[in-house]
């Protein structure tokens, strides 16, 4: 059976002190949610103190982003075991703001995905295809591309320590969410994906969250689709009660 999993991706926002309100809160949201796997993903800044928030909680937490490399001249850059060594469960990887700002590239993806496992951590690793791909009919080889990337060289096993979170560029921060029936024809087609390469009962046990402009008013009809498997939330997630009301309809799916 697939985890529903919900992680709010808090981009750069909230101060440090304002991230460690927001854990507080989630965590008091989140006490009785016990079949959906909740993480948060503050800035790299406030990740040690949100640590310490949300310990001994059912709360998970996530990094945004991570270098593939041990250590180095890489100014500015975090590395996996710097993430694991304050208790980083998830790791957020090939978002399309890093794709689209800051050179992200299926290679890169890959890399980090490799490191992130190394250490046995999550990744969450984004696809998804912009406007202008998915008008010009590219859909499917923009997510074949992206799904053949970034698990070149990984096992079965290893496929199956990942989580695929599938944002239409063109939904994430505008307000338009694909609908209950566009997202679900493209999850399932990057699940027909993953059971080519892996085979079917791999494919059926990796979940894959939707992203992009999923909110309350959404988050049931998008989560009841059979192959959604739970949300990747951006700006929904900055307040706890929002974040709640996207995780509590996936207490009682079964998938």
């Amino acid at each position: 059976m697939r985890k529903i999993v919900i992680a709010g991706n808090w981009k750069m926002n909230k101060t440090v002190a304002e991230s460690v309100k927001l854990a507080a809160d989630v965590v008091a949201a989140a006490k009785n949610i016990k079949n959906v796997v909740v993480a948060i993903a503050p800035t790299y800044l406030a990740l040690a103190k949100v640590a310490e928030v949300i310990n001994g909680s059912n709360v998970k937490l996530a990094a945004q982003d991570v270098h593939w490399e041990n250590q180095g001249a890489f100014t500015g850059k975090i590395s996996a075991d710097m993430l694991k060594e304050i208790g980083v469960d998830f790791v957020i990887i090939g978002h399309s703001e890093q794709r689209s700002y800051f050179g992200e590239t299926d290679e890169t993806v890959n890399k980090k995905v490799k490191k992130v496992q190394s250490l046995g951590m999550t990744p969450i690793i984004c696809i998804g295809e912009t406007l202008a791909e998915r008008q010009g009919g590219q859909l499917e080889s923009v997510l074949t591309r992206q799904v053949t990337g970034a698990y070149e060289g990984l096992s079965g096993d290893d496929a199956l320590r990942t989580v695929i979170a599938y944002e239409p560029v063109w939904a994430i921060g505008t307000g338009v969410t694909a609908s209950d029936d566009e997202a679900q024809q493209a999850h399932a087609f990057v699940r027909n994906l993953l059971a080519t390469r892996f085979g079917n009962s791999v494919a059926q046990s990796i979940s894959i969250q939707y992203g992009g402009s999923m909110k309350p008013e959404n988050a049931a009809g998008l989560l009841a689709q059979k192959d959604i498997d739970g949300g990747l939330i951006g700006g929904a997630a900055l307040k706890a009660d929002s974040f709640l009301g996207i995780v509590t309809p996936g207490e009682t799916l079964d998938k």
